[in-house]
């Protein structure tokens, strides 16, 4: 499993009904690829988000980071909604919890 941690930071005065309906545009987009397997979404007060995306290998995340309508946002998100943004991304080690 390959996960991808994307951090930002929105931008101050961005159109949140624009943002929010393009975010979920490539939840819905995203979960239609092949190799997919889960996004969670977080976010704080200060305008700080978290997305952890998980994919069942390397090729279907790029074939995710290549889409041409996923190419078209992240240049939207670079030029409109983020101030900054940082990407991680991992390989699963161990997985484990905690049953209540």
């Amino acid at each position: 499993m390959v996960i991808v941690l994307f951090k930002a930071q929105v931008r101050a005065g961005v159109d949140l009904a624009d943002y929010e309906s393009t975010f979920i545009r490539m939840v819905e987009l995203a979960s239609e690829m092949p190799g997919f397997i889960d996004i969670e979404g977080y976010s704080a007060a200060d305008g700080r988000e978290l997305a952890v995306v998980c994919f069942e290998s390397e090729k279907a995340l790029l074939d995710w980071k290549n889409h041409p309508e996923h190419v078209a946002t992240q240049r939207r998100g670079r030029e409109e909604f983020f101030a900054s943004y940082h990407i991680t991304v991992a390989e699963r080690i161990r997985e484990y919890g905690y049953p209540k």
